[in-house]
């Protein structure tokens, strides 16, 4: 039986991943400033961290401000610190004021179409894509269309497998703390 010190993680250093890691660290280290504590942890697997990036960064029909309301909603109804963090930061980013970050955190906008985009996208994370009926009516009311609906899924899925690697691996959160709701 594994101890708790062989099951514990730590964030590995540069010299601790596959080459192919260590250039995608120093491709991080010079787009962002840093290297994500949660990214690093990808390294842990060789192939993971360009994997997860290709897929991170594939194109969507939805705007980075949306992507990251959906990322935000996703996290906080996984109870993601980590994440929720990170897309506070990322969120203000792309024009979001605090009240409004919060406000996608409960599951609210003023915004209609955004409100419609944010309650479905939790109604999928939390009941595993077994959504109520209105909320998926109401998301294509908006203007949304089937496209944008597996966008959505591939969203959520994209945010769900960064909060369950954190969730799990519990590495230090390297934003600032989002606050709580």
């Amino acid at each position: 039986m594994e101890t708790l010190k062989n099951t514990a993680f730590s964030v590995p250093a540069r010299n601790e991943v596959s080459a192919t890691n260590q250039a995608i660290f120093d491709q991080l280290n010079k787009a962002l400033g840093f290297v994500p504590n949660l990214y690093a942890t990808i390294g842990y697997s060789d192939n993971g961290l360009e994997r997860y990036l290709n897929f991170q960064n594939a194109k969507t029909s939805f705007s980075n401000k949306e992507k990251e309301a959906i990322n935000l909603v996703v996290s906080e109804v996984n109870g993601c610190i980590y994440c929720l963090s990170a897309h506070t930061v990322i969120g203000k980013m792309n024009g979001f004021s605090d009240e409004q970050l919060l406000d996608i955190r409960k599951e609210k906008s003023d915004n209609p179409k955004l409100r419609a985009l944010v309650v479905l996208a939790a109604d999928i994370t939390r009941n595993k894509g077994n959504v109520n009926e209105e909320n998926l009516e109401n998301f294509f009311e908006q203007g949304y269309t089937k496209e944008h609906l597996v966008d959505l899924i591939l969203q959520v899925s994209d945010k769900t497998a960064m909060n369950y690697l954190h969730n799990l691996t519990k590495v230090p959160v390297d934003f600032p703390l989002a606050q709580s709701i």
